[in-house]
């Protein structure tokens, strides 16, 4: 299996790292041609506005929307997920327009009033060993944006005290405005692999 981290601005390092720890092949992502064959993309935090420009400038956005169409798992965390927002508010335009959330971004405050959280996330058990089952996940949250508003087919995987989205799936596209890859805990990664490792499948049964 082959996963590809967008490797423009941000925290693609790493999810590099995490990956590979998994034992999986990560590769970094800068042109339209690295993304041919990959199994599923994830889209780091950072400054959504630089990477969404940076996007743009080498021609990776087209790309990213076939790649995304076509069922290939794509994950945006934090930066990442406003990148795949159809509506932002704020001002900014969507930039890959993927998934059916509208996004506030820096919603939380400047990064000074960046923090830590314990989210319950009942999907992860399907990917847990068992003496992870039902335990919190800490995320991390840094200029985090929020989602505030789902829309059919988007599926709720995590809120913050008080009812705030802050994670969610729709198909194969993962959104989550926290920093999974900060934490040792690799069960998000664990999840977007057995998502792209199930897309497989069923290429290859279809193919079959």
């Amino acid at each position: 299996m082959r996963i590809g981290v967008l490797a423009l601005q941000g925290a693609f390092i790493e999810h590099i790292q995490i990956l590979q720890a998994l034992g999986v092949g990560a590769e970094p992502v800068r042109l339209p041609v690295e993304l041919e064959g990959l199994d599923g993309l994830i889209i780091p935090g950072g400054e959504s506005t630089t990477i969404g420009k940076l996007a743009a400038a080498y021609g990776l956005l087209e790309p990213i929307r076939r790649m995304a169409e076509a069922g290939k798992p794509v994950w945006g965390t934090c930066a990442g997920l406003i990148l795949l927002a159809r509506e932002v508010e704020g001002g900014a335009p969507p930039c890959l327009g993927l998934m059916g959330i509208r996004v506030r971004r820096n919603a939380f405050g400047r990064q000074v009033a960046s923090f830590e959280a314990e989210l319950s996330v009942p999907a992860l058990d399907a990917v847990a060993d068992p003496g992870e089952r039902g335990r919190p996940f800490h995320a991390v949250f840094i200029r985090a944006p929020q989602i505030v508003r789902v829309g059919d087919g988007v599926t709720t995987l995590a809120r913050l005290e008080g009812g705030t989205i802050v994670a969610a799936q729709q198909g194969n596209l993962l959104a989550t405005a926290f920093h999974p890859e900060l934490t040792m805990d690799t069960r998000f990664h664990r999840y977007f692999l057995a998502l792209a490792r199930r897309v497989c499948q069923e290429h290859n049964e279809a193919s079959a």
